[in-house]
């Protein structure tokens, strides 16, 4: 299946600090390869997988569900632990479900979290449908492209695969289930105005998560914010985050 011009993964070799970075549903690795490319030229090694029915066609991705998309993402985890000493996980939306989701799983071999607008709560009422609607109706209405910043796009589809958006309620509840066994620091970036996420999953992780969370507000931003008025401040803050959490230095000529 051919690939959108754009929607490429993204690698780039470098010192001994991984990050791995996670796309949100629907998106590609266009909305984080600015960020990607941030790190990078700090001298992180840095992954930027394209999840399995992304970057393609809707009807392509209505063929895979989460766990495919996890799996891709712990695979290029696995990748980079092997060559890193640290790694970090940072992501947009469901990739930052995504990621907290790793971070569950892998416990302290993960350093460190950054997510953007995370999605962790089930807040949209048609998705109680959806295991009834994917046998009528194929698709609805895309979320791709929330951005405030005139002449920004995000490079998503403009309809909602409801066969791969059904089985979202499960990583959520999963996600939501092990929430505590999540010790590392988790630093959250906040689009107060979203027109895709709802305040109640950072509100659930603000009430469940300890003094290992810190929440910034993206207050001239809409979802994703990543390619958005506060993506600087998004980039350089997690560099910064980087910095004071990791336990080696950024390069290996440091």
């Amino acid at each position: 299946m051919p690939l959108l011009p754009g929607a490429e993964p993204y690698h780039h070799e470098g010192g001994p600090i991984g990050v791995l970075l996670c796309h949100g549903f629907t998106g590609s690795p266009q909305s984080l390869r600015p960020w990607a490319e941030h790190l990078a030229e700090a001298g992180l090694t840095v992954a930027l997988p394209r999840l399995p029915g992304h970057g393609t066609t809707w009807q392509e991705m209505n063929r895979t569900r989460w766990e495919d998309w996890y799996a891709e993402l712990d695979r290029a985890y696995a990748e980079l632990k092997a060559t890193c000493a640290e790694v970090f996980v940072m992501g947009l939306s469901m990739g930052g479900a995504m990621a907290l989701r790793l971070a569950e799983v892998h416990g302290d071999a993960i350093r460190g979290v950054v997510v953007v607008n995370p999605s962790v709560v089930n807040d949209n009422p048609l998705l109680l449908l959806a295991p009834v609607l994917k046998w009528v109706l194929p698709s609805v209405p895309g979320i791709a492209s929330d951005i405030k910043k005139p002449g920004e796009h995000e490079l998503g589809y403009d309809r909602t695969p409801v066969r791969a958006a059904a089985t979202l309620p499960r990583l959520w509840k999963l996600v939501q289930s092990e929430v505590e066994k999540i010790t590392q620091p988790v630093l959250v970036f906040h689009s107060p105005e979203d027109h895709v996420v709802k305040p109640a999953s950072v509100a659930f992780l603000r009430a469940r998560m300890g003094d290992n969370l810190e929440v910034r507000e993206c207050a001239d931003s809409y979802h994703v914010a990543t390619l958005d008025n506060d993506a600087p401040a998004i980039f350089s803050g997690s560099l910064d985050f980087i910095r004071v959490h990791a336990s080696v230095p950024l390069t290996k000529d440091l």
